[in-house]
């Protein structure tokens, strides 16, 4: 068989092993030795297996994902989300659909010390969903308020998706996490601006929760001192270039724990738990990863990206249809597959067009990532939509979705904004030193 049709099999190879439910990374694992194994011999394929895993588990770059999920596990087992919520909720819930408005302002700043979609959905589901249906807030509206807020995760940084996204097109992850910072921003302002004109559109949907006393107001602002202080610290450092992205992580992880002990939010128990759950998470993200480059070898022995590339470009509908052509795939991809399983099957393959095409890749992994984080709230899947279900359990998913739906249009016109003015990433990286 040709290097084509050995690709094209390894593809549908691939997408029955996940209707199968194979875990993508073992699937893309054994369809990359198989096909690399067939195109050469046995020996070699069986070589990259040993060589790419021990390069991927002893790589420095590498160990940023671990350490910044640890510093989310430690920020989330000390009760940061709830003290981000209670402060939001002190200034901002007595308006007219204030709740909600609190509920993406916590989000956004929980996101800035987690950086994971689905841990801000899971604890925002436990920790305003109670409120806002204490205050009257209809289930649809609850719900999709907490699934578009979770997709922040992902976006503010620190991200994983990002950093993968960095790691695979070996681009600067510390330049990344600073480009998502006005995106970032933006989303939630957004977000916050959509449930205003819900507000205003039906003016007796959204009721208004109590005023508080300036008193409680500053109570409560004195408590997310913890978390503005790891943000500026890990962010600000990589910005002012004390450090790298990978040793930011360190630093953050080791201030939260810190914060957390100092704090007294932090107890042996839940050391151990943050731990083990940053152990389990970590090995499911490298399984995907040394899967992922195991493919890319298959990729390339195949010169599946060249190909792709040359068909790309050579449709003759300029850089800005072709950039269109992959963000519609992106969405489609969305509804059957989760966001890191996205960026580490398709990057190999569609980054060398976005060079060829002349887009900055800087900017191209924030586009990425607000796409892909548009398909973790879409139907059918929407990752964030099952993860609220299995938290909330009488909320039904049709309900959900269509709570979801007037920021799904939201992120649609963010998505234009950022690819009509990319400077609103690069403008933070071009500064950087």
């Amino acid at each position: 068989m040709s290097g084509d049709t050995v690709a094209i099999l390894g593809f549908v190879s691939l997408f029955v092993l996940m209707l199968l439910r194979v875990p993508i990374g073992m699937a893309m694992g054994l369809v990359a030795v198989s096909g690399f194994g067939y195109l050469t011999s046995a020996g070699p394929a069986l070589k990259i297996v040993g060589h790419t895993t021990m390069r991927t588990v002893t790589d420095f770059n590498f160990a940023v994902i671990p350490l910044f999920l640890l510093m989310g596990s430690f920020a989330t087992t000390s009760g940061m989300s709830r003290e981000l919520f209670r402060a939001a909720n002190g200034f901002l819930g007595h308006l007219k659909g204030g709740l909600g408005i609190a509920t993406i302002a916590a989000c956004g700043g929980f996101a800035a010390i987690c950086g994971s979609s689905v841990a801000t959905a899971a604890t925002f589901s436990r920790v305003a969903y109670p409120e806002m249906r204490r205050y009257g807030y209809p289930q649809s509206f609850a719900t999709g308020v907490i699934a578009a807020g979770g997709t922040l995760g992902i976006m503010i940084p620190p991200s994983t998706v990002l950093a993968v996204y960095g790691l695979i097109t070996e681009q600067d992850v510390g330049k990344l996490f600073v480009a998502g910072i006005l995106p970032g921003i933006l989303a939630m302002t957004m977000y916050m601006a959509t449930v205003s004109i819900i507000g205003w559109v039906r003016p007796g949907f959204l009721p208004a929760g109590p005023r508080l006393p300036w008193k409680e107001r500053f109570a409560g602002l004195r408590d997310v001192w913890a978390t503005l202080l790891l943000f500026a610290f890990v962010i600000g450092g990589i910005y002012g270039g004390m450090f790298t992205a990978t040793e930011a992580a360190g630093m953050g992880a080791g201030g939260a724990f810190i914060i957390g002990v100092l704090r007294g939010k932090l107890s042996g128990k839940d050391i151990l738990q943050s731990l083990l759950e940053t152990t389990r998470t970590t090995a499911a993200v490298f399984t995907v990863l040394i899967g992922a480059l195991l493919f890319g070898y298959f990729l390339t022995i195949t010169q599946t990206p060249q190909k792709v590339t040359e068909f790309l470009t050579g449709l003759g509908i300029g850089s800005y249809g072709v950039l269109t052509l992959i963000l519609l795939m992106y969405l489609v991809l969305g509804c059957l597959m989760d966001a890191l399983a996205m960026i580490i099957l398709t990057v190999p393959i569609i980054f060398p067009v976005i060079k060829e095409l002349g887009f900055d890749p800087i900017w191209f992994g924030i586009i990425i990532v607000m796409t892909v984080e548009l398909g973790l709230i879409h139907p059918p899947v929407g990752m964030n939509i099952f993860v609220i279900k299995s938290v909330i359990e009488d909320a039904k998913i049709s309900t959900i979705f269509y709570g979801v739906f007037p920021f799904i249009v939201t992120d649609l016109i963010r998505l234009v904004l950022l690819v009509i003015f990319p400077m609103i990433a690069l403008w933070l990286p071009s500064r950087m030193g």
